[in-house]
This record gives structure tokens, C-alpha cells and sequence, in this order.
């Protein structure tokens, strides 16, 4: 019997292959598992990203300007007890209704009251109830009068929003504000108005709509004006479906980016069907200042420009590592404590409303070193965890944006994120759900007009239903070089008039 040699080389590279095929499918696994834990999370998990620190006085930090109390609430020592009260739970106590609402006064005697018998006291009982919102008409009536030269006079119509329409201020405000605040598609509104015997037309409503936009497109363009005129501003954006003309039911994936001036309390919304890096470059042509947006590189071009300082944020390095959490829990609870400590430095900040230079100091003295230790941890750590991994991912997004994330220690009006905008945006996202899409991108650029006006009113505390049925009864005789009244961040100094 002849034996064969056997070829070592051919097993050793064969070996080879086969181990470096089996580090390639854990990896994809590994992948493949975070993935699959991630989708988990936005199914059935929380969708908060409130951070606890596991260990105890980890994130507490001396700076002299905490509040008194908060320093006698603080204990020295955490005990787990169950505190048994031997007294009995008092029963639930009714508030009081609000004064101001209207009191219809119904008086019950006793069915056997006699003539004899003496008053001596009552008892009240109040019972809130509701009425749907009522409509109601404005009648103008003009008498005619034929003067001694036989000429007729007449008193001029006041003016109204929609002069070939019969839809007052109040009315409009109340459809465009059920639809773009409480989510309320025009189609649902409509059905809703039919049960209190009012029939629109949806078609009718659109028709308003359109109009209403085309009048209150001016203030729109000063607001996008007195924003972009800031030296400070937030930027992101969000899609949006709608619907193409060139395919029946088939949609297009728009986008409203928007930008938030804290300076100014004006949030603005600017639709655009790209997502492309000419869109916020073309509308930012005349900003200089501080930029503060996510690693999204279609600000890239924005950040390479001269006159602008681009700044990170803090929420979406946090973001990346409270989801890396079930891959690397040791290290991601490490970076979670030390961001968390940096957020408690801008609490500190905003509770005490201290100074410009005191901000300074305080980042330069807490927030520096703590950023500091982060990004040296963040470069020993890179070769020792998977690329591919969660925490690794969340490491190098970290890394990537570090330097524009450590600006924000040198200007004190700089905030640690953007989560201002974020919210902004929230409102687009509920609607999303509700009627889906766009009927167009005209329509889109309609409703990025509203959005506007009602973020900037919500950032300002402003009653929405007031400001707009206040704008639209007087801005057809307003001049355009006095629309800076009209801005809801103004509103508050004319509200208390109405």
C-alpha cells in the first residue's frame, strides 16, 4: 500500500482561510445580534435615554453654586427602607374649578320645605362640564343712505382675512391649528365639524388654506430673514412624504430642515425635496456664526466655510453610547457617567443664570478636563474594541466629531446639544402618522410655513389659536415694514390688548 504525502502548506493556508472566515462571520453575528437587540428596544423598550449612574456620589460635583436646599436634600448616606406610616391615608381632595369659567346656577329645594321653615346656610356642589366648540355668525349690517346731492353713502366692510370667502380668523385659526398643534387632518375635522351640523368641504378647506399661506407668506419671509440673520443657530432635519404627480399614489421622500434661533426664540421650517448639501448651503448664504448640528455631512461644506463656526452636539455622541449599552455595558455606563457630568455643570449654569465669564470659567475649570479624559480614554480604546460593534461605532463617531463637540466651551451662549430643535421637529413627526403624507411639495412648503408660526409660538409660551386668529384678522393692513410686530416672539407685548 503506497502512502501518500500529505501536503502541509495546503492545510496551513487552508487553516488560515478558515479562521479568518470564522473572526468574519463573528463579527457579522455580533452585528447582526446588536442589530436585532436594537430593534427590540424601538419595539417593545423605552424610547427615553435618561441615563442613571450606578455608582453612588460618582456624578456629584463642588462648585459652590448649587442651591441650599438642594444641598440639605442631598443625603450623606443612601438607605434602602420601608417606612410604614401608622396614620390613615386621608381622602382625596377635590381642586377647586377655575373662576374664570362661566357658572350656570341651578338651586334644588327640598321636596318638603314648609313656609315655616328658616334658611341657614348652603351647600355648593360643582360639576364640570363641556360643550362642543360652538360656531356662531358676524353679521354686518351697513344701512344706505342717499345724502342731499342724491349720492349714497355707506360704511366700508372691516376687513377680513378672505374677502371672497365667508371664513372669519377665528375659524381659520382653529382648522390650521387642530391640524398642524393637535394632529387633526382636515378630512378627520370635517367629520368631526358634521356631528354639530356644520358641512364643509374639504376641497373648500385646501382652498382656504392656500389662500391664508399666500397671505401670510411675508411674515413667513421675515421670520426666515430675522433667523438667518443670527450669529447662532441649531440646524437639523426631518423627512416627509408626498405625493408625485408623474405616478398615481406614489410618494416622494421630501424634507423639512429646520433651524432654531435661541437668541431670538424663532424656529424655522424650510422644505425642500433634496436632502442634498446645496439646500442648507443656498439658505444659509448669508449666516456667519456659530452652526450647531449632527454629523450629518451635509453641513460639511458649511462648516469649511468662512464666517462659520460648526459646532457638535452632546445628545448624539450620548445617544450612540446608551445604545451601545447592551454590547458594552462597562464602557458605555463609563461614558454615560462622565457626559452625565457634563450636563450637570450646564444645569448648574442654567439653574443659577450666572454670568457669560462665569459660564467660561466654569466649563473652562469642570466641563474641560472631564472632556479631556474622555477623548484620551476614547483613543486607547479604539483598538481594543470590535469596528464593527456598537461601542465601537459610538467610539469613532465620538472621535470623529471631538474637536467642532469641544467648541462649545468657548462660547458661553453655546448650548451642549441641539435637543432644542429636535423637539421642534417632534410635532412633523406625530403628524407623519396621522395624515401620512404631503398632497404636494407646494403643500409641503405650506405646512413648513405653519410649522414655523406654531414652534416659534410654543417656544415663546404664546397661545397658537390666539396669535394666528389675531394675525390673520390684521395683517391685511399692516405695513411690511412693521411685520416684526406680528412675530409670535412679540405677541405677548400686544396679547394682554386683545
Amino acid at each position: 500500500m503506497e502512502n501518500k504525502g500529505i501536503d502541509i502548506e495546503a492545510l496551513i493556508k487552508k487553516n488560515d482561510s478558515l479562521e479568518k472566515e470564522n473572526a468574519s462571520l463573528n463579527v457579522e453575528i455580533l452585528y447582526l445580534k446588536q442589530e436585532l437587540a436594537q430593534f427590540k428596544r424601538l419595539i417593545f423598550g423605552s424610547k427615553s435615554e435618561k441615563h442613571t449612574s450606578s455608582h453612588d456620589g460618582q456624578l456629584s460635583l463642588d462648585m459652590g453654586l448649587e442651591p441650599q436646599e438642594n444641598q440639605q436634600d442631598t443625603p450623606k448616606e443612601i438607605l434602602v427602607k420601608r417606612k410604614i406610616s401608622n396614620t390613615k391615608k386621608s381622602k382625596p381632595v377635590r381642586c377647586a374649578l377655575p373662576a374664570h369659567l362661566p357658572r350656570q346656577e341651578f338651586i334644588i329645594e327640598p321636596e318638603n320645605k314648609t313656609e315655616k321653615d328658616r334658611k341657614f346656610g348652603e351647600e355648593i356642589t360643582e360639576i364640570l362640564e363641556y360643550i362642543p366648540g360652538k360656531f356662531y355668525v358676524k353679521r354686518f349690517v351697513r344701512p344706505k343712505y342717499i345724502t342731499e346731492n342724491q349720492s349714497i353713502i355707506i360704511a366700508e366692510l372691516p376687513t377680513v382675512p378672505l374677502p371672497k370667502s365667508n371664513a372669519g380668523a377665528s375659524l381659520l385659526a382653529h382648522l390650521f391649528v387642530s391640524k398642524f398643534v393637535d394632529h387633526l387632518p382636515f378630512y378627520r375635522q370635517v367629520q368631526m365639524y358634521k356631528r354639530e351640523n356644520m358641512t364643509f368641504s374639504e376641497s373648500t378647506i385646501n382652498d382656504w388654506f392656500s389662500e391664508s399661506c399666500r397671505l401670510l407668506e411675508p411674515l413667513y419671509d421675515f421670520m426666515v430673514k430675522k433667523v438667518t440673520q443670527s450669529n447662532y443657530l441649531q440646524a437639523d432635519e426631518t423627512p416627509i412624504k408626498v405625493l408625485t404627480s408623474n405616478k398615481k399614489e406614489a410618494t416622494h421622500r421630501g424634507y423639512h430642515w429646520v433651524f432654531h434661533s435661541p437668541r431670538d426664540g424663532l424656529i424655522c421650517f424650510h422644505y425642500d425635496a433634496s436632502r442634498s448639501a446645496k439646500v442648507p448651503e443656498e439658505f444659509l448664504k448669508d449666516f456667519k456664526g456659530i452652526l450647531q448640528t449632527d454629523a450629518y455631512s451635509g453641513y460639511n461644506q458649511l462648516s469649511n466655510r468662512q464666517g462659520i463656526v460648526s459646532v457638535a452636539c452632546m445628545a448624539h455622541i450620548r445617544r450612540k453610547f446608551f445604545e451601545a449599552k447592551e454590547n458594552d455595558a462597562q464602557r458605555a455606563e463609563k461614558v454615560l457617567n462622565a457626559i452625565a457630568k457634563l450636563y450637570q455643570v450646564e444645569r448648574i449654569i442654567r439653574n443659577n443664570n450666572v454670568s457669560a465669564d462665569k459660564i467660561l470659567k466654569l466649563r473652562h475649570t469642570y466641563s474641560r478636563l472631564i472632556m479631556n479624559d474622555l477623548e484620551k480614554w476614547f483613543k486607547s480604546q479604539l483598538t481594543e474594541v470590535l469596528p464593527k460593534s456598537k461601542i465601537g461605532q459610538a467610539i469613532a463617531y465620538a472621535l470623529g466629531i471631538w474637536s467642532k463637540m469641544e467648541k462649545y466651551l468657548d462660547h458661553p451662549e453655546v448650548q451642549i446639544d441641539n435637543n432644542q430643535v429636535e423637539n421642534s421637529i417632534r410635532p412633523v413627526a406625530i403628524g407623519r402618522k396621522n395624515y401620512l403624507f404631503a398632497g404636494s411639495h407646494q403643500g409641503a412648503k405650506r405646512a413648513a410655513m405653519m410649522y414655523t408660526f406654531f414652534a416659534s409660538c410654543k417656544k415663546n409660551n404664546v397661545n397658537p389659536q390666539q396669535w394666528l386668529t389675531h394675525t390673520l384678522t390684521v395683517i391685511q393692513d399692516y405695513s411690511i415694514k412693521k411685520l416684526e410686530e406680528l412675530m409670535p416672539n412679540n405677541f405677548e407685548k400686544i396679547a394682554n390688548l386683545l
